[in-house]
């Protein structure tokens, strides 16, 4: 029998139920795992960024009967990484075109990693260089086409007040002030704690796959078109996932191609683990952009009109990049009252390698955008930066700039307060630091939404689904693709199941993702995994649990009282059923009971993909953000003293894990802001290690403030609504802004590095 919860398991911060196993180190990430006779694979890439493929010789010297070489020839089905468009190859074949540096042109196997590397030394391709293209602007010229006739992946076009071009430029001609600026921001590595990695084994004409992942079914999708096999030859596995960051949402299914292709040749199971400095040269990273924005005023200082234009390298390849771009157009208007507007988008081809998904998706380089700008603004009117923001926000009854109607849960005024409440005074300019040099301090704030789930339509046409059962055994089990990586998911969806269930979160598992065994959730991406199928697990909880109570009525194992009730002391066996003793019976009499459930949009949420006008999001997360900095003057070292974020989570299912999420992201923003970078040099990242690929660490992080708002979104599991990717949209901004206002100069550009410090350095010491 269960007993209720010594807790309620939602707005619990209940432990997380894979913490003492990741802690302790019994948990089996890939490179745990081994099957039997198991060999090692490596990957042969090019050191051209754009050329010919023109042969693959083999060291004569080597012994080649130990190993195998996989190339393009041995691909099982078509050649290609299914995911928008079909543009990317997995292998390069001979007379093919290299599009960027470290491009995979062969692979090899051999029983240990060390004799597969010799033998990928052993090997020495013959590329013919071609002129390469790594600037936004070149790409856009065409000279060298990349991809179609114009090197544009993808273009998007938003305009509210169903203005022309013209009637636009009037709008600035006669405004009162026009305040402009470009922002650009840089790639960005996601730097999770365990590499790319994946294994493979056929059996038969099927092909299992395990590997460290976010999105089962998106590895599902492409291996089919790659290994041509239909649904069922073809089994993909999470294993233990060491982060991702949108890092494993496409690439996996380049490595997954790669092993299978190997486990194929070679008869065996073929495991594939990458080094950190392949993993960091070669897989996709945060889309550079630049962004030109213009607003015009009237003399109130309210918005009349805004116009952006958004350019973003996609790299090599398409990957993800439209809907990358979408997003970021999507949110480049920020969270402020307009009538009109005109936001343009494109993302264009270059010879870096591919650009993909990475926790904001497009959002925070546009918010960069916006919230400088406000600023700008700000200082333009002689205001008060965040009583600016106030006074120009977004409220329920406004209108977003693709139209869309704020309604429920928008938590601007709740967001705000909070930060105004812990304000305090802002830092005295002139100080000393904490090594006795001096420094000049400055504060930032800045204000920001994020659309939480698929955009537009995306959510309709993914056709979520998620599953929660009794099980043979009478226990309850969630069946969803939604991946754990590292964000608490399992937690999360078992404290769900379990309030609506209204059992001991005890007696709740989730069953680990594998496409053989759970259905299509959509992917572990847009801060959809809480939001969206937490919200199926909920439907589908509640829908079970009131099977099992009819089903408990009408063969009498029911009882007469509420099956959740505790048991009370003199009541009979039959009376005081509870939910768990109900599931037990229908166990052992009828087996086990499951309850799917399919996403259905909220009422009144229409979208318009051709014309990008509507409900672009189900809802929006809102945040506020404020940043003390001191700025040494003589190392021009940024330093983040405060860091203090308050985000409209909706509801937060358990509050350590939703705060752990948040300030995670924080401190990704920040280092961001001032650390991070990747360097390109002729379309090779040229700071391929952690040694020089810079990310914060404990010793980096300020004094981070977290502080949770709770709008409830109707639709959402207890109201929540997505929280993993908003905060790292809004504090990058936020430190530009604090360090403009102690150094008394704007920096537009990330990372502001002591580089980019001293090169403003006489412009603020005169300031």
């Amino acid at each position: 029998m269960d007993r209720p919860s010594v807790v309620p398991p939602v707005g619990a911060s209940v432990p997380r139920v894979d913490g003492v196993a990741k802690v302790t180190g019994r948990a089996r990430y890939l490179d745990d795992l081994d099957a039997p006779g198991a060999w090692h694979g490596v990957t042969v890439r090019s050191r051209v960024a754009h050329g010919t493929f023109d042969a693959l010789e083999r060291d004569p010297a080597f012994d080649w009967s130990q190993v195998v070489v996989a190339t393009a020839a041995d691909v099982p089905g078509r050649n290609v990484i299914l995911l928008i468009e079909e543009d990317q190859i997995a292998l390069v074949p001979i007379g093919g075109r290299v599009m960027h540096h470290d491009e995979a042109l062969a692979l090899v196997a051999a029983p240990t990693r060390a004799l597969a590397y010799a033998a990928a030394a052993a090997l020495k391709p013959k590329v013919t260089p071609r002129p390469a293209v790594f600037d936004m602007d070149e790409a856009l010229t065409a000279q060298v086409k990349l991809y179609g006739d114009d090197n544009v992946f993808k273009k998007f076009l938003i305009r509210k007040g169903h203005t022309t071009d013209d009637e636009i430029e009037q709008v600035f001609a006669t405004a009162h002030r026009v305040v402009e600026g470009t922002y650009a921001t840089s790639p960005q590595e996601q730097m999770y704690i365990e590499p790319q990695a994946m294994m493979a084994e056929w059996d038969g004409d099927r092909c299992f796959i395990v590997g460290s992942m976010q999105c089962p079914y998106y590895v599902h999708k492409a291996m089919k078109v790659f290994l041509g096999v239909g649904p069922d030859g073809v089994v993909i596995t999470q294993s233990v996932t060491g982060g991702g960051f949108g890092g494993k949402e496409e690439y996996p299914s380049m490595l997954a191609a790669h092993v299978a292709t190997l486990a194929k040749k070679a008869g065996r199971a073929v495991k594939m683990v990458y080094e950190r400095d392949e993993d960091i040269a070669a897989t996709t990273k945060r889309h550079p952009a630049r962004t030109t924005y213009r607003t015009a005023l009237d003399a109130q200082g309210n918005i009349l009109a805004i116009d952006v234009d958004v350019l973003m390298d996609g790299g090599a390849y398409l990957t993800l990049s439209p809907v990358v771009l979408s997003r970021g157009v999507l949110h480049a208007a920020g969270p402020y009252k307009c009538p009109v507007t005109r936001v343009r988008g494109r993302c264009v081809a270059t010879n870096h390698p591919p650009h993909g998904a990475f926790r904001g998706f497009g959002a925070p380089q546009t918010t960069f955008a916006y919230e400088r700008q406000m600023d700008k603004i700000a200082r333009t009117l002689g205001e008060d930066p965040l009583a600016c923001r106030k006074r120009l926000a977004l409220r329920s009854g406004d209108t977003t700039s693709t139209g869309q109607l704020l309604g429920f849960s928008v938590g601007t005024d709740e967001c705000i307060a909070a930060i105004e409440q812990v304000a305090g005074p802002p830092p005295v300019r002139d100080g000393v630091g904490p090594t006795g040099a001096p420094v000049k301090r400055g504060r930032g704030v800045c204000f920001y939404f994020h659309g939480a789930g698929f955009t537009g339509s995306g959510e309709q046409r993914l056709a979520g689904r998620a599953t929660v059962a009794v099980t043979v055994d009478g226990g309850f089990e969630v069946r969803s693709s939604s991946t754990d990586i590292g964000q608490g998911a399992i937690t999360m969806f078992i404290q769900i199941a379990a309030a609506s269930l209204g059992v001991d979160p005890a007696l709740v598992t989730v069953i680990d993702p594998s496409t053989a065994l759970v259905p299509d959730s959509g992917p572990t991406v847009a801060s959809r995994t809480c939001m969206v199928v937490g919200g199926l697990v909920q439907q589908a909880s509640t829908a079970l649990r009131d099977e099992l109570v009819a089903w408990g009525a009408q063969t009498g194992h029911g009882g007469t009282l509420d099956p959740t009730a505790p048991p009370s002391g003199g009541a009979s066996p039959r009376a005081r059923a509870t939910l768990a003793e109900l599931a037990h019976a229908h166990a052992k009499t009828a087996g086990e009971r499951a309850v799917t459930k399919q996403y259905e949009p909220p009422p009144g949420i229409h979208f318009d993909d051709a014309t990008y006008t509507g409900a672009a999001y189900p809802c929006y997360g809102w945040a506020a953000c404020l940043v003390d900095v001191s700025v040494d003057v003589d190392t021009y070292e940024v330093t983040i003293d405060r860091c203090v974020q308050a985000i409209d989570v909706g509801k937060a299912i358990n509050p350590v894990i939703v705060k752990g999420q948040i300030e995670g992201g924080t401190l990704q923003a920040l280092g961001w802001a001032v650390l991070e970078n990747i360097i390109y040099k002729d379309g090779r990242v040229a700071n391929a290690n952690m040694t020089n690929c810079i990310v914060p660490t404990f010793a980096d992080a300020p004094d981070l403030e977290t502080i949770l708002i709770e709008v409830p979104y109707p639709f959402g599991p207890s109201g929540a609504k997505g929280v993993g990717e908003i905060p790292m949209d809004g504090p990058a901004a936020a430190v530009a802004n604090a360090v403009e206002d102690a150094l008394g100069v704007p920096f537009d550009a990330l990372p502001i590095s002591p580089e980019a410090v001293a090169a403003t350095r006489s412009q603020w010491r005169h300031s």
